[in-house]
Formats: C-alpha cells, structure tokens, sequence
C-alpha cells in the first residue's frame, strides 16, 4: 500500500529532452467551470495586478496591494530562482517575519515539469528551511515517488507565504497578498506543464476564488495559461486517510496530462 493508494509498480517515464524529467479540507462537489480558456490571449498582467487577480478567472474581489509588497521592477531584476531568492533576502515585509526562524523558499528542479503549491511552512519546514519535510511532506513525497514514479528532485515544491505563522495559524489575507507575488515569479521561472495545488489557500491564491475546495478539487483550472489541478493537502490526508483515494485520482489526472504511465 502506498502513500496515496496501492498502484502497480510502472518504469520510469522518459525525460523531456530539456530537462531530466524536468521535468486542510471538506465532501464531494458540483463542476465548478471557473477557469479561463489557456488558448485565450490575455494582456499581461503586472505582478501588482496578480495579487489581486491570480488567475483572472476567479471571483473573489480583489485584495488591495500592500505596500510592502514586492515591485515589479524587483521582480523583474530576478531572472532566475536564485535571484528571486535573493530579492526576498531576510525579508521584512510582513508580521510573519517576527515568530519565523527563516524564510522557506522552494525546492526541487528548476525546470520541474510539475509545481507542488502548498500553504505555508510548518514547525519542520521553519526549522529546516525546505517546504514539506514533516509527516505531510513525507505523505506529499510518497505521492510524487510511490505515485508518479518520479523523484522529489524531479518536481518543484513550494508554498503561497515564505514564513510560517504563529501556531500554525491560516496566512491572514495581507500575508497572502504580500508574499503572492513572489510564488507567482517561482512559477514563471520553472515555467511548469502543470500546477498542483495543495489545500484551499493555495488555490484561493493562485485561482482567486473562494470555491470550497471540496468543490474545486479533481477539475482542471487554470493559472496563465498553466493547467491548475486543486487537490487536498497532505495533512488533510493525514487526519482524513480515507481520502487518499480521491487524491490519487487527482494525480492520475495530472500524470495522464504529462504523458506518464499510471
């Protein structure tokens, strides 16, 4: 039995030829059509204009911009992970800074076919300074590993904020809206094939909506372009087990999508 649920084992996909294989919750749902045509052209949005309307499709009003948020010119001035990195430096920008112990960035290959979008760190995540490294890590690796047959390193891992909050508590709305722009960069950087979200926050944030995940997960949506696939989060699974099932469905989506076996 795996992490997710029992499959039968499958050979490792192929890579791509660019890269090495580069590549919290609620009961079943109506389709919920919320996305928008990936075939459609759209202007460009600024990355103010994105924390706001993440996926221009949702509809849930738009957050004012903070003023501590990041500029599209320092956005901009990041051609690359580790630049973006250094951007966000030991960043100040919002009262999560105080309680955290450093900023947890993202994870895995940089040209990572499929992006893992999660809340926010955890006691682990805080100490360690990687996103999903506690028992939900460990389940959301068994998924990538046992699941996909692909490797953590294979993949792309992150969360909406940086910092963890206090106890664990949700990212207040002026966090999300802070730190969006950031996630938002990561993911123009990795110019992934697909974006798993993980639990509501991650994508109320990328989608802006506020569609009870129940009724979000298991549907294609989209974020510029890029196939958003909402699922449960890990530590949902790890309080709920019984569904893992409806998890798993979920990544066999995205895995027929990449062209992997299943």
């Amino acid at each position: 039995m795996l992490g997710v649920v029992e499959v039968a084992a499958a050979p490792r996909p192929a890579p791509r030829k660019d890269s090495p294989v580069s590549s919290r919750d609620e009961a079943p749902r109506d389709p919920v059509p919320l996305h928008v045509d990936a075939s459609a052209e759209a202007p460009a949005a600024s990355p103010a204009e994105l924390v706001a309307g993440a996926g221009r499709g949702g509809g849930k009003a738009a957050l004012p911009v903070p003023a501590s948020a990041p500029s599209p010119a320092e956005l901009a001035s990041a051609g690359s992970l580790d630049g973006l990195r250094g951007v966000i430096g030991d960043c100040r920008r919002c009262r999560l800074h105080g309680a955290r112990t450093q900023v947890v960035f993202g994870v895995g290959n940089p040209r990572a076919r499929v992006v893992f979008v999660g809340e926010g760190p955890g006691r682990d995540e805080d100490l360690q300074g990687e996103p999903f490294v506690g028992r939900a890590g460990q389940l959301l690796t068994d998924i990538v590993e046992k699941g996909m047959r692909l490797s953590r390193s294979d993949v792309y891992i992150c969360n909406v904020v940086k910092c963890r909050p206090p106890q664990n508590r949700n990212p207040e709305p002026d966090e999300v809206a802070t730190c969006s722009p950031f996630l938002f960069r990561q993911i123009e950087l990795v110019g992934p094939e697909v974006l798993v979200t993980l639990g509501k926050f991650a994508a109320h944030a990328l989608l802006s909506t506020d569609v009870p995940i129940t009724r979000l997960r298991g549907q294609w949506q989209d974020f510029r372009g890029i196939p958003v696939m909402p699922t449960f989060h890990p530590a949902y699974l790890l309080r709920n087990p019984a569904e893992k099932k409806t998890v798993w469905q979920d990544i066999k989506l995205v895995m027929a999508r990449l062209g992997l076996p299943s």
